[in-house]
């Protein structure tokens, strides 16, 4: 029998600490090359797409789906979590709140190996429920951060952004992006960060953009930053616009674009100086998925919760 969990109990049970200590663990098993990853697809429907996803884990001992129905309305997500070794169906989880938890923990598994080291302060530029995990999970890695500067076009999305976070209100983009560092978490296809406000010693997580139609940097970034990374160079070259487009421009070339596994395994050092500008492009991936998952799904099987199907 399959455990079925709910958002409330998904969300319960895996805090942002957790799921910080659940994806670092994961990028540690792509580094070691125990975790096949899939990248996503996307099929047209009225309106919307259908997406799905999938990654074995042998390591961890689990294997997943995710997929998705998305629409302008509004989106709907699920995994199912498979046991690596025998054909059993371990779980069944809703998980809008696991993707955003797992998207913001691979932001903070970045911060935590490429920020500089006396970082500060974070910059976020986007407002929706996806910013706010990145905020927690910023906050459960980097001990250090005491200021968060937020900004979105949207004054009354941006009040409450801040009053849930804590975050201070930036008058402009520009102003949430000088800081040690800039996430942006938005749905724009057009950039809204410029590499001319970042300062000496940034780290950029690119976390929403991830077709290559959308872009939320513009080239400058790209070119001032002294180390490029992203979390699937095969996904990269499918889905990312931030890169794909750099490349196409002759301001980046794929050689020089790395893997946030290879940097958490020790392979590379990534930051080279404290006024390197580092540059983590995430697209997310379903191996996060998973880990996070097994992570909910263990803490579920201790507390008793969740129901079978």
């Amino acid at each position: 029998m399959a455990l079925y969990l709910t958002e409330s109990e998904v969300t319960e049970l895996l805090s942002p600490a957790e799921a910080v200590q659940a994806i670092e663990a994961c990028f540690q098993r792509m580094a070691r090359g125990s975790v096949e990853n899939a990248p996503r697809r996307r099929l047209r429907l009225d309106h919307g797409f259908l997406a799905d996803m999938a990654a074995a884990d042998v390591e961890l001992g689990y294997s997943g789906v995710k997929s998705y129905a998305a629409f302008p309305t509004g989106a709907r997500f699920m995994v199912l979590l498979f046991r690596a070794d025998r054909p059993e169906l371990a779980a069944v989880l809703e998980a809008d709140q696991l993707g955003a938890l797992r998207t913001g923990a691979a932001s903070a598994v970045a911060a935590k190996y490429l920020a500089k080291p006396d970082t500060k302060t974070l910059g976020v530029i986007g407002c929706g429920h996806q910013a706010r995990t990145q905020v927690a999970c910023m906050r459960a890695a980097v001990p250090g951060l005491e200021r968060v500067v937020a900004y979105c076009r949207t004054p009354e999305s941006l009040a409450s952004f801040c009053a849930d976070t804590g975050a201070e209100a930036a008058e402009s983009a520009a102003e949430a992006a000088a800081q040690d560092v800039v996430v942006t978490v938005t749905t724009s296809r057009d950039p809204v960060l410029r590499g001319d406000w970042l300062q000496p010693g940034t780290l950029v997580c690119a976390v929403g953009a991830n077709t290559r139609r959308a872009r939320e940097l513009d080239d400058v970034v790209v070119d001032r930053a002294a180390f490029v990374c992203c979390d699937s160079l095969e996904q990269a070259r499918i889905e990312s616009g931030d890169l794909v487009e750099p490349v196409e421009h002759g301001v980046l070339d794929w050689l020089e674009v790395h893997e946030l596994s290879e940097v958490v395994g020790g392979e590379l050092a990534g930051r080279q100086s404290a006024e390197d500008i580092v540059l983590f492009k995430s697209n997310g991936l379903a191996a996060w998925d998973v880990a996070a998952a097994a992570a909910t799904l263990y803490r579920a099987l201790l507390a008793g919760r969740g129901r079978e199907v």
